[in-house]
């Protein structure tokens, strides 16, 4: 998320397979937020409703109503799937139904997650070599080209801790 100098924002991670369907995830990734409208008392126009600023403090509360108000659901598929719990029922759809929840593909989300155990593994001060055969990947060069591409930077300049990364 890019935040201008004079705005505050944050966020919460919502359980995989958790979200709003009037903000479906695969609109909201690569920089493409929901912003919603703040009235003049400070509270948040959310589905046509006033609702109070979400806090850090009171992001449960606040999860709770929109569970009440069923303006959050949960897709069970996604935990199965993630926990290799095989459906029948067909693969598009099961495709088609992982990325409507996650806003990714099922695949996706897997190089990602091998990329974060890859940077906390550096950040924990094994080698390159060695993060590259636990994390999974072919050689060090895959773990390289692998981790420019989803997060810009490089497994030796990770290891310096050069770059901050919110993982």
């Amino acid at each position: 998320m890019v935040c201008s100098a004079d705005s505050e924002y944050f966020g919460a991670d919502f359980r995989l397979g958790a979200y709003l369907p009037m903000f479906p995830p695969a609109r909201l990734t690569n920089m493409r937020d929901a912003v919603l409208p703040i009235l003049s008392d400070g509270r948040i126009l959310l589905d046509g409703r006033a609702w109070e600023m979400p806090t850090p403090q009171n992001i449960d509360v606040f999860f709770d109503r929109l569970r009440r108000a069923d303006l959050m659901v949960f897709d069970p598929l996604i935990d199965e799937l993630r926990h290799g719990v095989v459906r029948t029922m067909p693969k598009r759809t099961v495709q088609s139904r992982f990325v409507r929840a996650v806003g990714l593909p099922l695949r996706t989300l897997e190089l990602i997650e091998r990329a974060r155990r890859a940077v906390r593994m550096l950040h924990a001060g094994k080698t390159i070599a060695e993060v590259a055969t636990e994390a999974g990947y072919y050689d060090q060069p895959h773990l390289t080209r692998s981790l420019r591409q989803l997060i810009g930077h490089t497994p030796a300049e990770v290891a310096q801790g050069s770059v901050v990364l919110g993982l």
